[in-house]
């Protein structure tokens, strides 16, 4: 086979300020095309694409840009659910199914940690391995990925992707207590003695008693993540985290549950709406609180239509920073921004326009309204 040379751009690397976790797919190209003989190098930049024969583009985030011109270059491949959200096609199953190359990012990792950012900030890159054990969730959320998925299903062995040399497993299924054989992949998790995380939000709705404790009887590491998407679930949500806290005593792990919010179910998209989403997502923290639970704030990206963008970056900054939430109300966080500072202005928009919503959730706090 004729040996080529191979550019491997993450386009999010490049893209995003903070880049904490590599692409599987990048790393699985550089597998495939380094085990048959090619040059694969990783490009931190668009420049001089012209010097390679094959250049692969990859991201995850659609809102992570790419120059204009580059996608139209004919040495240029590109996919992922950046580019194509929903409807991204799938790697050829010889590369799906390859170890991924765990030290495509050395390089640039090695850069960063001389330039001195924290070693913390790419314990992704250094220290896990990465993998998919099931694919495809049955709940058809109209803002996700995965919305054509009908069901759960198995899509590879541990074996697949574990490397030894490697402490700890990060799994990135979609929903994995979706699937009927879900134990079978935690007992084949502890079997390997090292700790595990799953990355995506778990499906709380799911919880049984069985799940919650082997789940805690399990080698984990870092929090245990939920979601709460939807202030419709609010009873089954509460019922579960009861559940949830019966077997959940450690703290070692912190429970987190992403609270998605800014998105329309009814496609109305107006002010009503926008106002009934701000309350509900405080509302879902309100909850969490109660549990002794964390929210961490995901944004719709059409929130910055709405005429309380600046609360939802209030409450995304308040939310997700532990330190913070677990100290401060949302009102003495905004405060402790700066009387003149637009996360006053914000607070105080709202408050001004909707006192009802400022008086019945700006003064909470986690210490005072947790129950466990």
């Amino acid at each position: 086979m004729l040996k080529i040379h191979i550019a491997i751009i993450d386009a999010d690397l490049i893209g995003r300020p903070k880049h904490r976790f590599p692409n599987l797919a990048c790393m699985k190209l550089s597998s495939y095309y380094k085990s048959n003989g090619n040059d694969i190098v990783l490009l931190t930049n668009y420049d001089s694409l012209d010097k390679y024969d094959k250049v692969f583009i990859s991201k995850v985030f659609t809102s992570t840009e790419v120059p204009e011109g580059v996608l139209n270059r004919d040495n240029v491949e590109y996919g992922g659910t950046g580019f194509f959200y929903d409807k991204a096609p799938p790697l050829p199953q010889e590369i799906e199914h390859i170890m991924p190359d765990y030290h495509l990012y050395d390089d640039w990792v090695n850069k960063q940690l001389k330039k001195g950012a924290k070693e913390l900030d790419f314990k992704y890159y250094k220290h896990y391995s990465i993998g998919f054990t099931t694919r495809g969730c049955f709940r058809k959320c109209e803002f996700c990925v995965n919305k054509n998925y009908n069901k759960v299903h198995k899509h590879s062995p541990i074996e697949e992707f574990i490397d030894e040399n490697r402490k700890y497993i990060c799994l990135l299924d979609d929903n994995i207590l979706g699937y009927g054989q879900w134990k079978s992949i935690i007992e084949s998790l502890q079997k390997t003695n090292k700790r595990f995380e799953f990355k995506q939000g778990m499906d709380l709705r799911l919880m049984t008693d069985e799940k919650a404790k082997i789940l805690n009887e399990s080698k984990y590491i870092g929090d245990y993540i939920f979601a709460f998407d939807n202030i419709a679930d609010k009873d089954l949500i509460e019922e579960k985290l009861k559940l949830w806290k019966r077997y959940c005593t450690t703290t070692a792990q912190t429970t987190k549950l992403y609270v998605f919010c800014g998105f329309d179910r009814n496609d109305k998209w107006d002010y009503d709406f926008w106002v009934q989403d701000i309350k509900d997502t405080f509302e879902r923290i309100k909850i969490l609180m109660k549990y002794g639970c964390l929210p961490y704030i995901m944004r719709f990206e059409r929130y910055k239509e709405s005429p309380y963008a600046g609360t939802y970056i209030n409450l995304a900054r308040w939310c997700n920073q532990p330190n913070f939430f677990k100290k401060k109300s949302y009102r003495e966080f905004c405060i402790a921004n700066g009387v003149n500072s637009s996360t006053v202005k914000y607070m105080n928009q709202l408050e001004t326009e909707h006192s009802d919503i400022a008086k019945e959730y700006f003064n909470l706090k986690f210490d005072e309204m947790n129950n466990y």
